[in-house]
Parts: C-alpha cells; sequence; structure tokens
C-alpha cells in the first residue's frame, strides 16, 4: 500500500458503508469486473466516449506506474467472491512533477449517495499530502452532477476553448481554486 494513503471506512448518505483504500497491480482482475459492471453512461462519461472493451495493457502499464507517477484509490464493499469496487478515484503526475490529472468513476447504483464526493475529498488530500500544487480534470460539458461536485469542492470550472464538448477543472492545492 503506497504510504501517502491510509485505508478508510466511510458511511455514505444513504447509510451505507464503503471501504476506501489504494489500488495497486493486485487489483486488476476487481477493476475488470468493476468496468464489466458499468453501464454505457457511466463509461461514457468517464471515458468521454464509447468503450465496450477495458484497455487491459494500458490498465497495467498505469497500475504499474503507481505510487511513482500517481495514485488509484477505490470504495470497496464485501461481495461472494470476496469484494466489489463500486466507485474509483485516480490522479497521475503531470510532466513537471508537481501537478496532476484526475478521473473519478462512481459504479450505476452507487451515484447520488456522495460516494463521488468522498472519493474526490479523500483524492484531493492525498495530493496535497504528496505536495502537488494544482489538479486538473476534463469533464464532458453534459456530465452536470461531475461539474457540480467539482465546484462544491472549490475547483474552478470553464469550457474547454479547444474542445467544447468537454471542461476543464482545475484546483490550486494550496486550497484556492486554480484560474
Amino acid at each position: 500500500m503506497p504510504p501517502d494513503f491510509e485505508p478508510m471506512e466511510i458511511t455514505l448518505r444513504d447509510g451505507r458503508r464503503v471501504l476506501v483504500r489504494a489500488l495497486g497491480r493486485a487489483d486488476e482482475d476487481e477493476l475488470l469486473q468493476a468496468f464489466d459492471r458499468l453501464g454505457a453512461n457511466a463509461r461514457y462519461m468517464r471515458f468521454m466516449h464509447a468503450v465496450r472493451e477495458a484497455n487491459v495493457p494500458r490498465l497495467r502499464r498505469v497500475l504499474d506506474s503507481f505510487p511513482e507517477k500517481g495514485l488509484a484509490i477505490a470504495a470497496t464493499v464485501p461481495a461472494a467472491d470476496g469484494i466489489d469496487i463500486v466507485g474509483s478515484a485516480s490522479f497521475v503526475l503531470g510532466s513537471g512533477g508537481d501537478d496532476c490529472e484526475f478521473a473519478v468513476t462512481v459504479a450505476d447504483g452507487w451515484a447520488g449517495a456522495g460516494l463521488g464526493s468522498a472519493l474526490m475529498t479523500a483524492l484531493v488530500d492525498a495530493a496535497r499530502r504528496r505536495g502537488l500544487k494544482e489538479m486538473t480534470g476534463f469533464v464532458l460539458a453534459e456530465n452536470a452532477p461531475m461539474l457540480r461536485l467539482a465546484i462544491r469542492l472549490g475547483f474552478a470550472v470553464k469550457r474547454d476553448p479547444d474542445d467544447y464538448s468537454q471542461c476543464v477543472c482545475r484546483l490550486g492545492l494550496g486550497g484556492e481554486a486554480a484560474s
């Protein structure tokens, strides 16, 4: 487990409990199962285009790069086969090493309970502990719930001037919204 993230149990607004912990290479099978359980709309909102199958080589490269080049966390719940991942969030370090780009996914059936907020809050806190200066994310302009969450968390949200179908969400990790 990376030293910059301690597992935590969280109770969501609807009373369900999840364990939020760091992800690593050993979680590949669970991540692939979580991907398979995502509905078409959740996949589209996360990947910003239609995705039918997981890109396993890319998943392995990203997982192998952590924790040196970023962090991935997941919300897990007990399941018949051990655990199910019901949400995840990650950041990947930028080329300068002092900023990062985030991504977040919440499984169908878990949206609206505060899971996305809990994951993003934990991710922002981990990025701050790592000493990063800025967190950025690209969100589809039609993904109103994620844009509302970003604003609530203090991100500055603006349309991407190069692609009006998406917004750029930026947060200065010193606590103030970036411009």
